[in-house]
């Protein structure tokens, strides 16, 4: 792992909880066919509301130069700067009903990311990196992907290996090379009502 990325949690923690990360410098390096389909199988397994399972991806390996060039337009251009080195381009969906009666599935956004960290969580164990986007056209991957009506795309997710930042703009460079931060617990950990840190 980039030192410069690896953060000083206040409580211990798996590491690789702690080593994942989502770079923008990605390294012009394939993902085997083993390896995604492991992290796919990671997503398949997550937990979900009444075991729904509402998630869908749209996946397109940079070996597949069709379909990796459909998938990558589909992302907004700040983020098609960097994200065409990566090795996978997926589009995360989820059907916005229950299967088992059509009522809205509330859960449905929830579930799609919980999917969406087991991915991570299983990719960085076999040290790839993923880097998740909300910055998608959602109608031209429905346009693209005859994304059926009741199914919404709603992210992007780049698979890879760590590049070299020297590579990006300015902007992008300073991102990747500046050391993690995060909120204190107390700042979103509450108790007795809210705002009031939990005493933990």
């Amino acid at each position: 792992m980039n030192p410069l990325k690896q953060p000083q949690t206040d409580h211990p923690i798996h590491p690789n909880l702690a080593a994942r990360w989502s770079p923008c410098a990605m390294a012009d390096r394939e993902v085997s066919d083993a390896d995604l389909l492991s992290l796919l199988e990671a997503a398949r397994w997550a937990a979900s509301s009444r075991n729904e399972q509402p998630w869908s991806y749209i996946v397109a390996k940079r070996s597949n130069a069709e379909e990796f060039g459909k998938v990558l337009s589909c992302l907004v251009d700040a983020n098609q700067a960097w994200a065409r080195h990566a090795g996978v381009l997926a589009i995360g969906c989820y059907a916005t009903t229950h299967a088992r009666n059509g009522e809205p599935n509330l859960a449905a956004p929830h579930d799609l990311g919980a999917a969406s960290a087991s991915l991570t969580f299983e990719a960085t164990s076999r040290g790839l990196l993923v880097h998740q986007m909300i910055g998608i056209h959602p109608d031209r991957a429905r346009e693209l992907f005859a994304i059926p009506a009741g199914v919404e795309p709603l992210t992007a997710i780049a698979i890879g290996y760590e590049g070299d930042p020297n590579s990006l703009p300015e902007h992008q460079r300073q991102r990747d090379l500046a050391p993690r931060t995060r909120k204190p617990l107390s700042e979103f950990v509450f108790s007795g009502r809210w705002g009031d840190s939990a005493p933990l």
